[in-house]
């Protein structure tokens, strides 16, 4: 078995943003004529995506959610998103993302992201940082029908890289993938692929417990000694079963 493609999270991997995500949730919630969200509220938001987030935090306050509203607000969101981070005069990417690649690509291995993060985000984020060429596949929020900590992301970048390169012959445990939170971590995992967590997010600890590996800051990252444990073991013995 070998290291074939190599999956990245979006927000909280790639892009810093959750200061931005809960000022822009608030400013939906305020238009809504709703309260902004409690200090326990903006907590909670670590780690899942804005959908399931905004939709708890819509439902608590008592507003019936249909899927055409949600929708809607989530569409409002994204165009807030764009237009905060070109006030910006650098974006707040996580510093050796672009190391990481440059090992990635020197090793011939195909890249793809799977976020739950609507596409016009990722879009504008991946293009002003110049690192859109470099993903040949990406997954996002308007591809999927369930969010993290649900594979159908993972499972479907393995998919459409078949697509892409149909000799590749892609299967979901000859992929790595870099995760910052336990649900997409879990994703990953239920997927049958391997994990580098990397603690940008939740501290160190609790993401050592759940990621086959885990790294600090993505610099960290031993992409070499990775596909040499890809090598010498058969991944049933090192990802288990959720």
């Amino acid at each position: 078995m070998s290291l074939k493609a190599v999956l990245f999270d979006f927000n909280g991997v790639i892009i810093k943003d959750g200061s931005i995500h809960i000022q822009l949730i608030d400013e939906i919630l305020v238009q809504e004529n709703l309260q902004p969200q409690r200090v326990q509220e903006r907590q909670a938001f670590l780690g899942i995506s804005s959908r399931a987030y905004l939709q708890n935090l819509l439902q608590n306050r008592g507003r019936v959610v249909t899927e055409a509203y949600m929708t809607q607000l989530l569409t409002r969101k994204a165009q807030a998103y764009v237009l905060e981070l070109e006030k910006l005069e650098k974006l707040p990417l996580y510093s050796g993302i672009e190391d990481v690649i440059f090992q990635i690509r020197s090793r011939h291995l195909k890249l793809g992201l799977v976020s739950d993060a609507l596409s016009p985000e990722i879009e504008m984020v991946l293009t002003s940082a110049k690192l859109a060429e470099y993903f040949s596949v990406i997954v996002s929020g308007d591809d999927i029908s369930s969010n993290k900590p649900n594979p159908e992301g993972y499972l479907l970048a393995v998919e459409r890289l078949n697509q892409t390169y149909p000799e590749l012959n892609l299967e979901p445990h000859e992929c790595l993938v870099i995760e910052d939170t336990p649900a997409g971590i879990q994703a990953a995992k239920r997927a049958q692929m391997q994990v580098v967590g990397v603690a940008n997010t939740y501290p160190f600890q609790i993401i050592h417990r759940q990621a086959n590996w885990t790294i600090d800051y993505l610099i960290d990252l031993d992409l070499q000694r990775v596909q040499e444990v890809f090598l010498e073991k058969d991944v049933k013995s090192v990802v288990p079963e959720c």
